[in-house]
């Protein structure tokens, strides 16, 4: 599992610019099962997406995809964690 810290490094104007593209692509991404939570940073600086993706590179190459990637819009730091503990509602996250 993994969480991946966005950081915006341009002005929001131009964040604006592509946010709709980027809520597409993970609209898709939610599609294929990639992802299981995203939001924005409070205060606004980025967002936080949570992903089951299995294999680093693999995530890497989807993280590709997304406008802000493409438009050179944000910094991506991608996070690994194993769950040990969850609620009772979050059980599904932990791995056998």
């Amino acid at each position: 599992m993994f969480i991946i810290n966005i950081t915006y490094k341009a002005q929001m104007e131009k964040i604006d610019q592509y946010l709709a593209e980027h809520v597409k692509f993970l609209d898709e991404q939610y599609e294929l099962g990639n992802f299981l939570a995203s939001g924005r940073k409070v205060p606004r600086t980025g967002g936080i997406i949570l992903s089951d993706v299995a294999i680093k590179c693999d995530l890497e190459k989807i993280i590709e995809k997304d406008p802000f990637f493409i438009q050179n819009l944000a910094y991506y730091d991608v996070i690994e964690f194993v769950p040990s503990k969850t609620s009772v509602g979050l059980k599904f996250l932990m791995k056998d």
